[in-house]
């Protein structure tokens, strides 16, 4: 059935109850599991918000935020392995969450992406919009929402 699913994860509990569910589905079809986490690059200019910072200390930010993606998605591997799944876990650097997504999915030859639906309501949707939303409109690999 599946060959390869990739799993998206930010951490939240949320996120945990959708790894548990592709570590599930990944042992039930034998598929290879990919457990991914998008993080954002530090913004780079004045104009994007952020506050001036040297390149060794934007380095140095970047490179922390990518150790501590990596602790999510090694403890997400290590659970998978822990039940007999093939995992593999991957931090994904992209200032757009959807598109990395869509990325790794694309280089991991994911044929099914599993995540949750995000808790944003009313005007925060609205204007922020849902990155699992995006997912489902722009990926061309079926999309397992789970709420």
């Amino acid at each position: 059935m599946y060959k390869c699913i990739l799993v998206a994860t930010d951490g939240s509990e949320l996120s945990q109850l959708a790894v548990t569910s592709g570590i599930d589905l990944a042992k039930l079809t034998g598929a290879k599991l990919v457990i991914a986490k998008v993080v954002p690059f530090y913004a780079r200019s004045y104009f994007e918000g952020s506050i001036p910072v040297s390149m060794d200390e934007l380095a140095r930010i970047e490179q922390q935020w990518s150790d501590d993606a990596l602790v999510v998605v090694d403890a997400d591997k290590a659970r998978a392995e822990a039940q007999g799944v093939n995992a593999k876990g991957v931090v994904v650097k992209s200032d757009l969450v959807a598109e990395g997504i869509i990325a790794a999915a694309t280089q991991h030859d994911a044929d099914l992406i599993v995540m949750a639906s995000h808790g944003r309501r009313g005007i925060k949707r609205l204007l922020l919009g849902s990155e699992t939303q995006q997912v489902l409109t722009h990926s061309h690999t079926p999309v397992l929402v789970l709420r």
